[in-house]
């Protein structure tokens, strides 16, 4: 089995191929963003980045933020969510929490009190259930700040709520009125 720093390392890459540059490996992804398994092994292979179904399957088991998913049969894997190129997670609307939150960096809090949270080159703002999730979020881009969202009061406005595969909350933008720093 790879040591930790290289299933991190692996991770990062299926990352990137898998949401954001899957024509970096020569991979097709189809309108859900999956991709055949197979054809990601060899790809990869092809790439200098070769790795067996063992070693993707335990990527795909320990990564703690589980961002990647197999299909029912296992035959297809994507990303959870997260992706800049265009797909259908085909997710289906849900019912929030009552609250959920957003994690970010300091930086970025005066352009929110402006916008609002916006999706950028994402498909969809991401929210967390618990605090300490946001905060490990907005950790990654600097000193962190904290919104709450109240979600309910949101959904009850009109906005639709979705729930990946990996327990990420999305939102299409939350307006400046739903935020509330921490």
């Amino acid at each position: 089995m790879k040591t930790q720093k290289e299933t991190i390392r692996i991770s990062r890459f299926l990352s990137m191929v898998l949401r954001h540059k899957p024509h970096a490996i020569d991979l097709e992804l189809d309108k859900h963003g999956w991709a055949e398994v197979d054809k990601l092994l060899q790809k990869l292979k092809q790439n200098g980045k070769a790795i067996n179904r063992e070693i993707l399957d335990y990527v795909v088991e320990t990564n703690n933020k589980k961002r990647f998913a197999y299909n029912e049969d296992g035959t297809k894997i994507r990303a959870s969510q997260g992706h800049s190129i265009k797909v259908d997670l085909a997710y289906k609307p849900q019912v929030p929490p009552a609250v959920l939150y957003h994690g970010t960096a300091s930086r970025y809090v005066n352009s929110i009190y402006k916008q609002g949270l916006i999706k950028g080159s994402r498909h969809m703002v991401h929210l967390s259930a618990d605090k300490e999730t946001a905060k490990n979020v907005g950790q990654r881009h600097g000193v962190p700040v904290l919104f709450e969202i109240p979600a309910q009061q949101m959904q009850e406005d009109g906005h639709k709520f979705y729930l990946s595969d990996n327990g990420v909350w999305l939102v299409e933008h939350v307006p400046v009125q739903y935020l509330s720093k921490l």
